[in-house]
């Protein structure tokens, strides 16, 4: 089949020989496309799926902070281009990479069960066995994360912090090789992913750092026309992770959050009720508003098609859930993003997306 077209179809969805998945050229990246390509061979044994690697812009720009960059999607898109192009039928990001407003004509059409949304510290060698708190006065903590920067001030004003960029195997080769950083600080999701949970020294709880929006949970997304694409990645959605996302991404999309600003989310859903925690913070970590909102999520699965049964909440496309459940978790991340702006969250976001420009 030529790279141009798109997969056959017959009266009962898809046939084809091949379904084309895009994906950055990263290790981690390809890790996470293998495991979702594995699920869904399982799930539709008949098809064959061939994965394309690209460059992304976020990739080629090594030398600064990815929040003083001030593009939303970094990661993403040149594997969007691809998608539009009709060159893949679909393409698979960390969610957090993906702005809370997709392009028009794209949707995520799967939501996979989050991994563990923690950060996590890995120690210079000769740390090991110290936590964050032990770290001796002025150690030098390497993250390119504003929002993990601005908690872990607040949270460890004996360390500095310091921009470190790089995917993962370049950031532990600069930890490792170097004396420049006491510890880093990255996402428990990736290290465990690439094989290295044994590099974990400390999982930081919410009360030490609040986990960025859809943290740990994988994304497919897909032309919002396609159909039978959509349908056939369905069903890797898991309920629970699309529910925790939403409330997420619209309390950041309220906040008009983004790398730039420090925005932070912790979420759980427990006996039926979705509780989700947010703060906004100044860089300096000094200035800080946090609350946390619950809902109730269990709602019976609507048995027929509404009329909005193809609306996408937050770029989400999930026909699996009830349509109430879905439309409970976004007015929560509203709600609570309407919270915080009464208090006074704007000037602190405003401030530290000036300073963060200068």
């Amino acid at each position: 089949m030529a790279s141009g077209e798109a997969p056959e179809k017959n009266g009962n969805g898809l046939k084809s020989q091949i379904i084309r998945v895009g994906t950055r050229k990263s290790q981690l990246a390809r890790i996470q496309t293998d495991s979702v390509v594995e699920m869904l061979q399982k799930h539709h044994p008949q098809l064959h799926f061939e994965i394309i690697g690209m460059t992304t812009t976020g990739d080629k720009i090594l030398d600064t902070a990815l929040s003083k960059i001030g593009e939303k999607s970094l990661f993403t898109k040149e594997l969007e281009n691809a998608l539009e192009r009709n060159e893949v039928d679909l393409v698979v990001h960390s969610l957090k990479d993906l702005p809370t407003s997709l392009p028009p004509g794209f949707t995520i059409g799967a939501v996979c069960k989050r991994e563990n949304p923690h950060d996590a510290v890995v120690f210079h060698p000769k740390h090991v066995g110290k936590t964050l708190g032990s770290l001796p006065d002025k150690s030098v903590i390497g993250t390119s994360s504003l929002r993990r920067a601005a908690q872990l001030k607040r949270a460890f004003p004996h360390l500095q912090f310091k921009d470190i960029r790089g995917n993962l195997n370049t950031r532990l080769k600069k930890l490792d090789e170097k004396d420049d950083f006491s510890a880093i600080v990255l996402a428990t999701a990736g290290l465990r992913r690439m094989g290295w949970e044994d590099r974990i020294g400390q999982i930081l709880t919410p009360t030490e750092c609040l986990y960025a929006v859809g943290q740990g949970a994988l994304a497919v997304e897909v032309r919002a026309r396609d159909l039978e694409i959509l349908e056939m990645v369905s069903v890797l959605h898991d309920g629970e992770t699309v529910l925790r996302c939403i409330a997420e991404r619209a309390f950041m999309k309220h906040l008009e959050g983004g790398c730039s600003v420090p925005v932070a989310v912790s979420t759980m859903l427990k006996d039926s009720q979705l509780y989700l925690t947010g703060a906004v913070y100044s860089l300096d970590g000094s200035e800080s508003l946090c609350e946390t909102m619950q809902t109730n999520v269990k709602f019976p699965m609507e048995d027929e098609e509404g009329p909005d049964d193809d609306v996408q909440r937050l770029g989400i496309t999930a026909r699996t859930e009830p349509r109430a459940a879905q439309a409970a978790a976004e007015k929560l991340g509203l709600d609570l993003a309407s919270l915080l702006l009464s208090q006074g969250a704007r000037p602190i976001l405003d401030a530290a997306r000036q300073l963060n420009a200068a």
